[in-house]
């Protein structure tokens, strides 16, 4: 067993006579589940040197368990590969999970652990996937092929967990790839480690460089000897018996073509729409928001309050008036909100558990690469119509920095999270086509405008997509559900005291007569600019807290259906949530964080008012109006990012490059 850069490592406190056992795996194989049986709920995170990546460790007995990157090789050709690579060197046994689906691509991961001479064990894992699939594989001839033991699991369902804890013990160094047993022959000697040397003779930079020698250029001679041995061996065990591969892949491949899989996206748009804009908007928060909140329970709380202090009274109207404390949080949050944040919650869990997400990031990739990103940005461009922090978190994921930076300003200025999409989706099902396809339209213009600009603007260029497609299977009750409540109840606990300290300030505005002036002042804008009435000045400043509790406060206001959609508009495009600016303060950096807060208040006012001003050229027809806005907006992005263009060839005095192409 070879020991890498040990003290680049993250302390793992391994006890004595505890093993260091590592899950290594491709991406999506069920590593973490593993990972949760075999170290129960007790886990620590740990982040890797010079990286933002987070690596989590739990104990199993006296072994400490690690788990990986997902990866598809060790190498360094990014940081996921670098840090697999070396905790996967740097540990007593391997715990490698391959997804029987797709054996043929998850055992070239496994033959590379093996060649490093690490002792192995693999869960063949997802084995029920692969029936379905009609492809049987032989477990027998498949470990003795590889000269590790093979144990097969279901690891969603804890079937085969734990014979793999159980037979953990019997990892033992395989069999290596025929004709690499002699290769690194004096090369090991003079680093002290097989799996070192073979990674300097496939030329790793970073492992040459520790030793102080030159990066080998053997890496095509040893790939294509492994890609061959695993090739053979996978010939031998893999067998499609032709039942099974039926409508699933079919559906699969359909969703990927963008003939087929732009309408199917539409109709579970659609369904979306239909279900959360229409039956929950309508029917189940017209019963708990008006029946039980405003029917029962605010008058409760009026009349419980009344005991202690006089209808008018300052404190009364902080907390039972207008912007009461007990009264508009509870309803907003309960009422109102709680009911569409949780069927948003329910369709997100269902296409991330069925594998439909990632055929939709496929989809969306060649139009993405239009605005600098790829297909790999919209997951967290969907994550942010759940949540606009989680998602900016979930940026990590990413090729590069700037490619993060334009998906965190995107998401802060023109993906509305669930709270305020579902409001939003409830006040526009009551407007009618023409305003609902005139809000649509101008959101995702600005969304392409914003992204070409900040494309033409940064320096660099999109990476290439490579995503790794789970297989499509029907969603699993226990885990919509779960994943449903856990995410709604995040949604609660976050939300409510943001909300009460949101009408806390709110209701202090109003008796100090502060909420007067500050309406005052921003008349010019809500009134000269955007046509709204003085009190939707109050919705923006109840959005500076969240822009779903800004949207919640159009709800009762007596608008027109082109007010409503200007006012939704402005308020979508609104700054992001105090929770989102404070995780892109930690991502971005204050300079650039407050740069992005000023950006979005401007681009919210100016398209909301460009939309306010278009659509009142004509009166008469939302639908010319509809036309003239995005004329306007799409005129006025094209000419920025031409300007952006020119100036950043003639600063460079090179033609920009080309974006990239999807592997």
């Amino acid at each position: 067993m070879s020991r890498s850069d040990a003290n680049a490592l993250p302390a793992f406190n391994l006890p004595d006579g505890g093993r260091k056992v590592v899950l290594a795996g491709n991406p999506n194989t069920g590593k973490s589940v593993f990972f949760n049986a075999l170290t129960g709920l007790y886990v620590d995170v740990s982040n890797y040197p010079g990286t933002t990546l987070e690596i989590s460790h739990g104990r199993c007995g006296r072994d400490v368990v690690v788990d990986t990157p997902g990866v598809y090789g060790l190498s360094s050709f990014n940081d996921e590969e670098r840090i697999a690579r070396d905790i996967v060197l740097s540990a007593d046994l391997v715990l490698n999970v391959v997804n029987a689906a797709y054996l043929e691509r998850d055992l070239f991961l496994t033959q590379q652990i093996i060649d490093t001479g690490v002792p192995v064990i693999v869960a063949l894992n997802m084995a029920d996937e692969a029936r379905r699939q009609g492809l049987r594989v032989d477990v027998a001839l498949l470990s003795e092929l590889l000269g590790v033991p093979v144990v097969p699991t279901v690891a969603v369902r804890g079937e085969g967990l734990e014979e793999v804890k159980a037979r953990l013990s019997e990892a033992c160094p395989g069999n290596p790839t025929p004709g690499l047993q002699s290769l690194p022959g004096e090369m090991v000697d003079r680093v002290g480690g097989r799996g070192e040397a073979l990674l300097i003779l496939e030329g790793d930079p970073h492992v040459a460089a520790r030793h102080g020698l030159p990066p080998g250029d053997r890496r095509e001679e040893i790939y294509s000897r492994r890609r061959a041995h695993v090739n053979g061996i996978v010939d031998r065990v893999l067998a499609e018996e032709g039942r099974g591969a039926a409508f699933g892949q079919r559906l699969g491949r359909w969703m990927l073509s963008p003939w087929t899989g732009v309408p199917i996206l539409a109709l579970a748009l659609w369904l979306m729409y239909e279900v959360i804009g229409r039956f929950v908007a309508g029917g189940v928060v017209g019963f708990t928001e008006e029946t039980v909140m405003l029917g029962y329970y605010e008058p409760a709380v009026r009349g419980s309050v009344e005991r202690f202090f006089a209808p008018g009274s300052a404190p009364y109207t902080i907390l039972a008036g207008e912007f009461g404390v007990l009264t508009m949080t509870v309803t907003y949050v309960l009422g109102l909100l709680l009911p569409l944040v949780t069927a948003f919650y329910f369709f997100l869990s269902l296409f991330e558990d069925s594998g439909y997400l990632p055929r939709v990031a496929t989809l969306a990739d060649r139009v993405l690469t239009g605005i600098g990103l790829n297909g790999r940005a919209v997951i967290p461009l969907i994550l942010g119509f759940g949540c606009v922090t989680m998602a900016t978190i979930v940026t990590r994921l990413l090729g590069s920095s700037r490619e993060r930076r334009i998906a965190i300003f995107l998401l802060g200025l023109a993906v509305p999270c669930s709270a305020q999409m579902a409001v939003i989706a409830s006040l526009l099902a009551g407007l009618g086509a023409p305003y609902v396809t005139l809000y649509t339209l101008t959101i995702l213009v600005v969304f392409a405008v914003v992204g070409a600009v900040l494309n033409a603007v940064l320096p660099g260029r999109s990476t290439d997509l490579l995503i790794d497609l789970p297989p499509l299977r029907v969603p699993r009750p226990g885990n919509v559900l779960k994943k449903t409540w856990r995410r709604s109840f995040q949604f609660l606990r976050e939300a409510a005291p943001i909300f009460a300290l949101g009408a806390l300030i709110i209701g202090t505005m109003q008796v100090t007569g502060a909420l007067d002036r500050l309406q005052g002042a921003l008349a010019p804008l809500a009134v000269g600019w955007l046509h709204l009435p003085d009190e939707a000045a109050t919705a923006f400043l109840m959005g500076i807290v969240r822009r779903d509790f800004g949207a919640a406060g159009l709800y009762t206001m007596p608008l027109t259906p082109l007010q409503m959609a200007v006012a939704l508009t402005t308020i979508t495009l609104f700054v992001p949530c105090i929770a989102s600016m404070l995780v892109i303060l930690k991502e971005l950096g204050r300079g650039e964080a407050v740069l992005m807060w000023l950006g979005t208040w401007t681009v919210a006012f100016a398209v909301g008012g460009l939309v306010a001003h278009a659509a009142a050229l004509f009166p008469g027809s939302a639908w010319a109006g509809a036309a003239a806005a995005a004329g306007a907006l799409i005129g006025a992005g094209v000419l920025g990012a031409a300007f952006c263009r020119l100036r950043r060839r003639g600063a460079t005095g090179s033609p920009v490059p080309e974006q990239g192409v999807v592997k």
